[in-house]
């Protein structure tokens, strides 16, 4: 095996990785929604669609750079908070594919040579992050969205499989 072959490999394999994690981002982004809702009946849809995103992105450290999102951000600072603070409990049932996301999601940045590893302690200061858990294998990561895609009916199974 020459030298390009890895580089190869892992560029192909950093691509796939991604698409699981934002699998995983989706399935976050409805169920949080709907958690959302629940923290706050009042407010209208966008309202709970922009909450739910601005979440993920703290989570993700991802910037979006739309004045009008960055706007709804420096407004509901301290809503952005409380959910944050909230999403371990609230959303238990989620804390393994995002754990397995955000670690997935580090790794494949530390390929692209960026660090995001604070994003981890973040996640554990927030009570997402399942600190004893192992880190996934690519493989195993890829089985487990494939898994959790198809019982949140985000993906559906190969036609041979149903």
């Amino acid at each position: 095996m020459d030298q390009e072959e890895p580089e190869r490999f892992e560029s192909r394999l950093v691509p796939i990785l991604r698409e699981g994690v934002d699998i995983v981002k989706l399935i976050f982004f409805k169920e949080l929604r709907d958690h959302v809702a629940r923290l706050y009946p009042e407010r209208p849809q966008r309202f709970r669609n922009t909450m739910a995103g601005a979440v993920i992105n703290a989570y993700f450290g991802i910037e979006n750079p739309d004045p009008d999102f960055q706007a709804f951000v420096r407004r509901e600072r301290e809503s952005i908070g409380q959910v944050l603070s909230g999403v371990g409990e609230a959303l238990e049932n989620l804390r393994i594919p995002l754990t397995d996301a955000l670690r997935i999601t580090v790794l494949c940045d530390y390929q692209e040579g960026r660090d995001t590893s604070g994003l981890l302690a973040q996640a554990k200061e927030a009570g997402i992050l399942l600190a004893e858990r192992d880190m996934p294998m690519p493989h195993t990561f890829i089985d487990m969205v494939r898994r959790i895609g198809e019982s949140f009916g985000v993906l559906t199974p190969p036609a041979g499989e149903q």
